[in-house]
């Protein structure tokens, strides 16, 4: 079924879960080629809101007498469930129903195409890198995990026929692109529900580097557990302390929030970049996005400028109020690698100022396998704030609880409900605050800024 989709002949989509981040993107990329665009999601949000002000006709009932019959394709994400009523009536009518990355595949087939993989990073990585591209006038497509901060936009389309994509690993999306370049951030064990160990979650990011064209460039974090077991002929590593790292860091100051530093890589230097953003770790990921554009021979001032003016992705690193009394960042961090990345960040930048977090965790599953590294990120933190786990495509796991990270967090620490949450923030009259996880806790993001504004 794959094989005989053009998307040419497509008039009418169906797209269910069309609220997601990534199917999103997808359908903004139809609506781009004058196809109509339907959809179905849980709940409206602002992406559905947008994508209703762009064209597309949404349903929030999973109603299927509310769906047209006359659709020549379905896409559906991998969170909606098996048993939902839409996906079933698209089913019984022998509609084709395609995942979001099979659709990707079918899309990234004839062009050229820089994959950002890896469990952390990507999405900002990506963005970077398709800024970079849009910026500098090389051109390029663009299908992202996040909201652009420069763009308000999780997709654009170019004249190049050249597309970043963010290569999903989750449900081993990432097989279906065609990769002329792929960066991998991380290979750190994540969704178990699906590969069950680690170790197949390797294997997957293996099969994936094996995917890339025989000229390509591949980019990989230094110290990755599979390192010299990478075949590409092209490979270079980065990292932004170690020396032995073919793309490093020779120097950087921080400047109240903002970074500057120099970069060596294999036969080049840039000196005196700018990223205007918080967090180390996204002097890292601009690594990848600089080596790209070099080897995509982009002239070294353009890359300087790109850089100096990217904003950065929302909910990544967002700050939300930045004054002389208070500092709020929003981050969609969700992995224990993440949130101490983060957290060290911020205390970087803050140095001697209080820290509060707020973190919401996503998954019953991912809690129960990472219930210790999460507590020990968290335990970096000042004062931590839980909320219930966000069960996105899960249901309950008996005794899988917030309660399992809380209880093992060695500094203050206490669970409240979401509902309490406004007037918890106001009781403790936070110095620095973080609020942090991929649920629905950014609905609180503006309640949170009214109230420290108003402090």
């Amino acid at each position: 079924m794959i094989a005989t989709i053009d998307i040419s002949d497509i008039k009418k989509a169906y797209f269910i879960g069309i609220g997601g981040i990534g199917m999103s993107a997808i359908a903004r990329y139809f609506l781009s080629l004058g196809i109509k665009v339907y959809g179905y999601d849980k709940t409206p949000s602002i992406l559905t809101n947008d994508l209703g002000q762009e064209g597309a006709l949404i349903q929030f009932d999973d109603d299927p007498a509310q769906c047209p019959t006359d659709v020549d394709l379905v896409v559906f994400t991998p969170a909606i469930p098996a048993e939902a009523k839409i996906k079933e009536y698209y089913s019984g009518l022998n509609k084709p129903l395609l995942k979001r990355s099979d659709v990707l595949g079918i899309i990234s087939k004839d062009s050229f195409n820089i994959c950002i993989a890896g469990t952390h990073g990507k999405t900002t990585i990506s963005t970077m890198v398709a800024h970079l591209l849009r910026d500098t006038e090389y051109g390029c497509n663009a299908f992202l995990g996040g909201i652009s901060s420069n763009y308000a936009t999780n997709f654009w389309s170019s004249d190049n026929n050249c597309t970043v994509i963010e290569a999903d690993e989750y449900d081993r999306s990432f097989l279906k692109l065609h990769p002329n370049i792929i960066a991998i951030t991380a290979m750190d064990p994540d969704h178990l529900d699906i590969y069950g160990t680690a170790e197949e979650m390797d294997n997957a990011f293996m099969a994936f580097a094996e995917k890339l064209d025989k000229e390509g460039l591949l980019i990989t974090k230094k110290g990755l557990v599979k390192e010299k077991e990478f075949t590409s002929a092209n490979h270079f590593t980065y990292h932004i302390e170690r020396k032995d790292a073919d793309i490093h860091v020779t120097q950087i100051e921080v400047l109240n929030g903002y970074y500057r530093y120099n970069v060596s890589g294999p036969g080049w230097k840039l000196e005196n970049v700018q990223l205007n953003m918080g967090g180390m770790h996204n002097v890292e990921n601009s690594l990848v996005a600089i080596t790209i554009a070099k080897y995509l021979n982009i002239d070294d001032e353009k890359i300087i400028s790109a850089i100096n003016g990217f904003k950065g992705v929302k909910r990544r690193f967002e700050y939300i109020v930045k004054n002389d009394k208070v500092v709020y960042i929003d981050d969609y961090a969700h992995h224990p690698e993440e949130l101490k990345a983060l957290i060290l960040s911020t205390k970087n930048l803050y140095p001697g100022k209080k820290l509060t977090v707020i973190f919401q965790p996503h998954l019953f599953s991912r809690t129960r396998d990472f219930a210790n590294e999460f507590a020990e990120s968290l335990s970096l933190a000042d004062q931590v704030l839980l909320l219930p786990i966000y069960p996105a495509r899960e249901k309950p796991i008996e005794g899988v609880t917030s309660n399992m990270i809380s209880k093992r967090i060695t500094t203050e620490a206490k669970i409240i409900e979401q509902q309490d949450l406004l007037n918890e923030i106001k009781q403790i009259n936070p110095e620095v605050l973080i609020t942090a996880g991929a649920g629905d806790i950014d609905r609180s993001v503006d309640g949170i800024k009214k109230i420290l504004l108003n402090q």
